[in-house]
């Protein structure tokens, strides 16, 4: 008979190893309910926000979270400047704001991934803490201030990147910011398109972020025209010459709207991205952190960038492919920024709360939509309430 000590610990150890190996199970199989309702609560229990994002980087970074289970389906398949996206679902930029996770994005199964934030020179953005998780809205307050590696850095990730294997199946966004302390708003930019724009598919002039002071006045029509205008031609000088594309707020009032519109109609600006986090704060946010300073995104955006998409897709008179993001959680409401106008969509706060299986449920969803709608391309579902 085994002493009482030792067979306790035995059990103890079954019982562990069992709970494991469970563990292990559901998240490889990317159980949706397992993660929204033990793991990623287990996460935020046990780390704050940005200690639980950088770990979260950094598990990609290592190739550690369970790759795609299978290929994306045919009908989510575009082509959009010249590039091919195997879907319409991507990593917004914020997540992975040092190019230290593409390769793990890439074998998550997003059909296109955009790195940054990156500023000229490497900052360490505003005091801690920054991030903040609104439980009960489902939403995140942040006010990360472009800490960023630097281009330098950057650049040699990005070079890296571009020579691995799984490189030619993934679209690369890379998303420029200015320095906090920078005098001169265009050179910031330009620097950025010179250095890292050969690496990229495309390009993002951020002029959205509300925690740089000042960086939204270059959403002004005057300023973002001198801006577009020099960046395009820094771009024309790269031989693969990336589509450029503008991230905008989403508090603007109509007039900033029109004058967007019409500035990147008239300096052939490629893309817009709609939106970035708000500064507003909804009357129906319950969370304690509802008062922090800084963007929030999540849920409680999610109709105000769904709004603002159907209006400047009407707007640019649907000529300018739309990346949509803001709120968006689940197939249905992927959806329903595509028909509003978005050619493309993007995640990141939704993933805080699920987890993984986020992004492979919704392309499930989508493609049902895509069914029960009679379309046989993602693509013909672009805008179709304008239609």
């Amino acid at each position: 008979m085994k002493p009482p000590l030792k067979a306790l610990l035995e059990g103890f150890g079954l019982v562990v190893g069992g709970l494991g190996t469970f563990c292990c199970y559901e998240i490889y199989t990317e159980n949706q309910k397992f993660y929204a309702n033990c793991f990623m609560p287990l996460i935020h229990k046990v780390l704050d926000a940005e200690t639980a994002h950088k770990a979260a980087v950094k598990a990609l970074a290592w190739n550690l979270l369970p790759g795609r289970k299978h290929h994306d389906d045919p009908s989510l398949r575009q082509v959009i400047w010249n590039k091919e996206f195997q879907n319409p679902v991507g990593i917004a930029a914020g997540f992975d704001k040092d190019a230290e996770a593409m390769v793990g994005l890439s074998n998550m199964g997003f059909g296109f991934i955009e790195v940054g934030s990156v500023t000229p020179l490497p900052q360490i953005g505003n005091p801690k803490p920054r991030v903040f998780r609104l439980y009960e809205d489902k939403a995140v307050i942040n006010r990360y201030g472009f800490n960023s590696c630097g281009q330098e850095a950057a650049k040699h990730r990005l070079n890296k990147f571009d020579q691995h294997q799984c490189r030619g199946n993934i679209v690369l966004g890379v998303n420029l910011g200015k320095n906090k302390t920078s005098t001169d708003d265009v050179a910031d930019y330009i620097t950025g398109v010179r250095q890292l724009g050969k690496y990229a598919d495309y390009i993002v002039i951020n002029v959205s972020s509300p925690n740089t002071a000042g960086l939204r006045n270059l959403q002004q029509k005057k300023r973002l025209e001198t801006l577009c205008k020099a960046i395009l031609q820094e771009r024309d000088k790269l031989v693969n010459k990336p589509p450029v594309l503008v991230k905008i707020a989403p508090d603007l009032s109509d007039d900033d709207k029109q004058d967007i519109a019409k500035v990147v109609l008239e300096c052939n600006v490629e893309g817009l991205i709609v939106s970035n986090t708000t500064v507003r704060r909804p009357e129906s946010l319950r969370s304690v952190h509802k008062k922090e300073v800084g963007g929030l995104s999540g849920l409680p955006v999610r109709d105000v960038s769904t709004k603002l998409i159907s209006e400047m897709y009407q707007l640019t008179e649907g000529k300018v492919p739309i990346i949509g993001v803001g709120g968006i959680s689940n197939g249905t409401e992927a959806y329903e920024k595509i028909k509003a106008g978005a050619s493309l969509v993007q995640i990141y706060t939704a993933l805080v709360y699920g987890g993984p299986p986020v992004l492979t449920n919704m392309k499930k969803d989508l493609v049902e939509h895509l069914h029960k709608d009679g379309y046989e391309n993602i693509s013909q579902a672009i805008g179709a309430v304008h239609q």
